[in-house]
């Protein structure tokens, strides 16, 4: 979906069997987002106080043979697809990090049949973000049309071609959970709303 045509002839001679899938073991970069994953998880349960299920399970389109997702689980109250990211702090921000996931979190909705999506995700930084996702019918549209043009060329043989389509600007509902242990403020502000609370609902 994106402009990374290397990429995508590579994914295409691994589906094909023709190239080994590739070893991402000894790549530092991605081994925190495996590490964390369960952490995340908890976490996102703690803060939001929603119960996630269906932890890596295997789904089906119900009505596309060959589309499916390995998921990292659903929100049970919502129905909400779970995502859970690790991402470095330089250059970070909520927009970058929905754009860069956004074909993954609107394909996994289309396969749990699901209009929500959920990312949570710790930042190298120390900071944990979610962004609620909604899922984009236009856009899921053209991911189709796309994955069905790509399994058509695994099938065939021949080259695939990029879509270069530019993902939905994300809606972003975001909720950043910031530790402010250290900050005098902070506790000066605790204080002033356990003493006026029960005026103000008063």
């Amino acid at each position: 979906m994106g402009k990374d045509e290397k990429s995508l002839l590579r994914l295409w001679k691994e589906k094909r069997g023709e190239t080994p899938e590739v070893d991402l073991s000894g790549e530092l970069v991605v081994q925190p987002g495996l590490v964390t994953e369960d952490l995340n998880r908890c976490w996102y349960e703690r803060n939001a106080g929603y119960h996630v299920v269906s932890v890596q399970s295997h789904v089906m389109h119900r009505s596309i043979p060959w589309m499916a997702a390995t998921l990292d689980g659903l929100v049970k109250e919502t129905g909400a697809v779970f995502e859970a990211k690790f991402m470095l702090p330089w250059s970070f921000s909520e927009e970058a990090a929905a754009e860069k996931h956004m074909a993954q979190l609107q394909h996994n909705m289309l396969v749990a049949n699901t209009s929500k999506s959920v990312l949570s995700i710790i930042n190298g930084g120390g900071k944990w973000v979610e962004l609620s996702i909604e899922a984009d019918p236009i856009y899921q549209t053209v991911l189709i049309a796309a994955e069905k043009a790509f399994w058509q060329a695994v099938k065939n043989g021949e080259p695939p071609t990029l879509f270069d389509c530019e993902p939905p600007k994300p809606r972003i509902e975001a909720v950043r959970v910031v530790d402010m242990g250290p900050s005098n403020s902070w506790a000066e502000f605790a204080s002033l709303y356990l003493g006026t609370r029960n005026a103000h609902l008063d």
